[in-house]
This record gives structure tokens, C-alpha cells and sequence, in this order.
């Protein structure tokens, strides 16, 4: 979703794993012995939205790395205590360890991913390839985005693809689920159980504004949407009355925070990150604060309890740029205090 890596295009438990079958990939998560998890239940990430239970997201970067096992160390915090991971796909459009074979890696170490999709670097034909071997694999979380300009990247010239645009992409995902077709009419075998969904970007709305592309989006299949930084709560109370307006009301929508580090970072991202939405009162309470990183986790908690009261907000999507160890600490203060996320 911007240039750094943000998904704007571009949890600590044991996961004992049932024999797999078709129709439960994902087993019971519980606590290690030392450290009780009791707001961990047997649900993949659709039937707790299906559920309209407040879910938390976050993000991992998959590492340059032939190393598989840096992959785990990162995503490992998150065990427990994300309801889902997303895996970003060349983020800030830069190599990185393949976002399909990431996401089949938590798959395997018992995590939920949310596997990310951008148009930017394969055609129609290596997109489809990658939908086909993402079901094969037991992800059934996708999240699809256009993807940044290879431009914003460490190899400018790279040439783009963008054979398909997102909505296309989520287009024919949906038609593979829903009809095991390829869109040449070929039949795959087997089954793809995915949840589709795309991007968004919170906005107050003005007078006359209306939610077109995220209409789109909808109806090329998008079941939910993670969001840009959007820190204000009371935007999003006028931004989810204005979709309802427009009769937008079953997408699942997952508002996307941070754990400040400073206010000079929180200012740098308002500035910087295309769509960020932080209120000056955040900034001057970073300013104020004795020790600015817990003060940083602190705001993000309060954010969760705010946003888990507001009517249409189905969970919180966590990314922490440079700032991966806060993302357990936040997760686990919202599980103890938001009691939404204690039903």
C-alpha cells in the first residue's frame, strides 16, 4: 500500500495440528504451559468474521533469506495471538522470499496466513499458477492489490506487468473458488476455499463523496478489507455510516493501526505514507510522553477498545515498520482489556 512496504499495494502459543482434512486446516491453538491463551478458539479467520467476531491481523515481511527458519523466528510472536498473518509480496517493490512459499510455510508451523497478491510482477497465466498452488497449500486467505511501481523500488528499471488490475485478480480467484474454472473454462480439481479480499483507504467523507472503487472491489468478490492507517476513530465511524449509506454493510472491514515509535515517526507517516490518518492530539501525546515507545503501544491499545465499539468494524490490522517487537505487547493488552475480544 506504500512504497515502504505497508501493505497499501504492494500473538506466543503452541499450535497442536489435527490430521489434515478438507475441511479444517487449522487446529486448536493453545498456550504454552507457562502462559495461558484462553481467547484462542478453533475458528479459521472466515468463521470468526462469518461469527462477527472482532479479529486481529498483523503483518510479516518475509525476509531476504534462503533461510527458511528467519521466516519462523518473525512470524512466531505472532502465534496465538494473531488471528491471522498476513505475508506482504515484494514489498516496496523488493525481492524478497516468495510470498506463496511463505505463506505455505505458516501453513505448516500451525499459522494462519493471509497470503498477499500483487499485479505488479506476473502475467494472468503465473497469477493463476500461484492461486492454484496457494489452494494446494491450505492458504485460504488472500489479500489483492495492484501492487507498487517497480519505480518506488531498489531496481527502477524493472519492467512492470500488470496484466491484470486488482479487481480482475479478484475476479477470477472467485471464479476459481466458485466454479473451479480457469477463465479459459479448463476445470481444476480439487477445492479452493478462499476468503478474498482487497485494500482500502478510510477517508471523512465530503458532501457527495461515494465509495465507488471500494464498490468495485466488492463486487469483483471482495469479501473484507484491510485499510491504510487510519487512527482517527471518529473518521471511521463517518466513513462506515457513509458506506452503509451506499449499502455497503457485509464486507468485513479491518482498520489498519500502529504501534508509534516517536512523534517524529508519526509525523513522517502522515506525511509520507499516501492515505494515513493520525490525529495531532496522537502526535502531541507522543510529544508529551516520558518514554515514547510505550506510550506508542499504549495509544494503539486504547485505538483497539475504541475501534471493537464502533458498529461495522469487524477487527484491527497491525503493521509496525521497524517496530516488530511491539506488535505482541499491543495484541496481548488488547486481548486483556477490549471486551470484545474477550467473548
Amino acid at each position: 500500500m506504500c512504497p515502504h512496504g505497508l501493505f497499501l499495494d504492494s500473538g506466543f502459543a503452541h499450535c497442536q495440528r489435527a490430521p489434515r482434512n478438507d475441511s479444517k486446516v487449522y487446529s486448536r491453538l493453545q498456550g504454552p504451559d507457562n502462559f495461558a491463551t484462553p481467547w484462542v478458539m478453533e475458528m479459521t479467520l472466515k468463521e470468526k468474521l462469518l461469527a462477527r467476531r472482532f479479529v486481529i491481523t498483523a503483518e510479516v515481511t518475509p525476509p531476504v533469506s534462503f533461510d527458511r527458519a528467519e521466516l519462523i523466528a518473525k512470524a512466531m510472536p505472532l502465534k496465538g495471538l494473531a488471528d491471522a498473518v498476513n505475508l506482504t509480496d515484494g514489498a516496496g517493490a523488493r525481492p524478497h522470499l516468495g510470498s506463496v512459499v511463505a505463506a505455505s510455510m505458516l501453513v505448516e508451523a500451525g499459522i494462519e496466513p493471509i497470503l498477499q497478491l500483487t499485479c505488479r510482477d506476473r502475467n494472468r497465466i503465473a497469477l493463476q499458477s500461484d492461486l492454484i498452488a496457494a489452494a494446494a497449500s491450505g492458504v485460504r486467505n488472500l489479500l489483492i492489490l495492484r501492487g507498487d511501481d517497480p519505480s518506488a523500488g531498489d531496481q527502477p528499471d524493472a519492467k512492470p506487468v500488470f496484466d491484470l488490475d486488482a479487481r480482475q485478480l479478484l475476479e477470477t480467484a472467485r471464479r476459481l473458488r466458485d466454479t473451479n474454472e480457469l477463465p479459459t473454462g479448463k476445470k481444476v480439481s480439487g477445492k479452493a476455499e478462499f476468503l478474498l479480499g482487497g485494500a482500502d483507504s478510510p477517508i471523512d467523507p465530503p458532501a457527495g463523496w461515494e465509495p465507488k472503487g471500494l464498490a468495485g472491489k466488492v463486487a469483483a468478490g471482495a469479501q473484507f478489507v484491510q485499510t491504510q492507517f487510519c487512527m482517527d476513530a471518529g473518521v471511521v465511524r463517518r466513513y462506515l455510516a457513509r458506506l452503509a449509506e451506499h449499502n455497503i454493510k457485509d464486507l468485513s472491514i479491518i482498520i489498519g493501526i500502529a504501534p508509534l515509535r516517536s512523534a517524529k515517526s508519526a509525523m513522517w507517516m502522515k506525511e509520507k505514507l499516501f492515505g494515513t490518518i493520525i490525529p495531532d492530539a496522537i502526535v502531541v501525546r507522543m510529544e508529551q510522553a516520558a518514554d515514547p515507545i510505550a506510550e506508542g503501544r499504549a495509544i494503539c491499545v486504547d485505538l483497539i477498545r475504541e475501534l471493537a465499539d464502533i458498529p461495522g468494524v469487524s477487527g484491527v490490522h497491525i503493521m509496525a515498520p521497524n517496530n516488530d517487537a511491539a506488535v505482541p505487547d499491543v495484541i496481548r493488552g488488547a486481548r486483556q482489556s477490549v471486551k470484545r475480544l474477550q467473548s
